[in-house]
C-alpha cells in the first residue's frame, strides 16, 4: 500500500511565506532622502546610456563624473533629449516599471507632412510586431528651437519635414520610430523632452544638472 500523504500545515506554510518576504526586502537597499541624487542629462546623438564600452564609442562617462548614479529608462543611441539618472530605486521603479504608465513626451522629426488622418491610428494604437501599443497623444508642433544635431540629419530634396509631439506611456524598443514608420512617416530625429515631472528645460546638448530635493 502507499503511505498515507499527510496533509501540508497552513500554519507552516504560512510562516516560511513570511520569511522568505522578509530575506527578499531585507537585501534592497534604501537611499535615505537626504542622500538621493538625481541628474538630468541632454543626451547627444551617438552616445551610449552606459559608462562604460568595450568598443570605445562615446559613453555617459564622457559627459557626467558623478558616482553611483544610473539610468532610469533607455535612450537609444540615436536618439537625443533628456535622460534622468538617479541612486534611488524606487524613483527608478516609479519612472520605468510598466504599470506606472509614467508618461514621456518627445519632439519627433519626421519625413513628410501627416495631417490628422494620418496620425489617428497612433492616437488609436497601432499594432507593431510586438503587439499593439497603447493610445499616445500625437499632435503637430512648430519647430522646436533647439540645438543643431552633430552630425545633421538626412534630408531628401524636395521633401518636406514636419515636427510632431508624441506622448506615450510605454518603452518599448525604438517604439516611437516604429510607430511613425508604421503610418509611412520614418522618423529623421527624435528628442526626448520630458519624463513624468521632468523637463529637459533649458539644457543644452551634453549639459546635465543636479536637482535639489529641498
Amino acid at each position: 500500500m502507499f503511505p498515507k500523504k499527510q496533509p501540508n500545515h497552513p500554519r507552516s506554510k504560512k510562516r516560511n511565506t513570511n520569511k522568505s518576504s522578509t530575506r527578499v526586502q531585507s537585501n534592497r537597499p534604501r537611499v535615505a532622502p537626504a542622500d538621493v541624487k538625481i541628474v538630468l542629462f541632454n543626451k547627444p546623438f551617438d552616445v551610449l546610456c552606459q559608462f562604460t564600452d568595450d568598443q570605445n564609442r562615446k559613453t555617459l562617462a564622457d559627459f557626467i563624473d558623478i558616482k553611483e548614479v544610473y539610468a532610469a529608462g533607455r535612450l537609444d543611441r540615436d536618439s537625443e533629449g533628456l535622460l534622468l539618472l538617479t541612486n534611488c530605486g524606487v524613483l527608478q521603479n516609479k519612472l520605468t516599471a510598466p504599470g506606472k504608465k509614467t508618461e514621456k513626451t518627445y519632439w519627433v522629426q519626421v519625413e513628410g507632412v501627416p495631417n490628422d488622418e494620418d496620425i489617428n491610428p497612433l492616437r488609436a494604437g497601432v499594432q507593431l510586431n510586438d503587439g499593439k501599443t497603447l493610445p499616445a497623444k500625437v499632435r503637430v508642433m512648430d519647430e522646436p528651437h533647439v540645438w543643431p544635431r552633430v552630425p545633421p540629419i538626412r534630408e531628401r530634396k524636395n521633401i518636406p519635414t514636419t515636427w510632431l509631439e508624441i506622448k506615450i506611456t510605454e518603452g518599448r524598443n525604438r517604439q516611437v520610430r516604429r510607430m511613425t514608420a508604421h503610418i509611412g512617416f520614418p522618423t529623421l530625429r527624435l528628442i526626448r523632452a520630458q519624463i513624468g515631472e521632468y523637463k529637459l528645460g533649458d539644457l543644452t546638448s551634453g549639459q546635465y544638472q543636479i536637482l535639489s530635493l529641498s
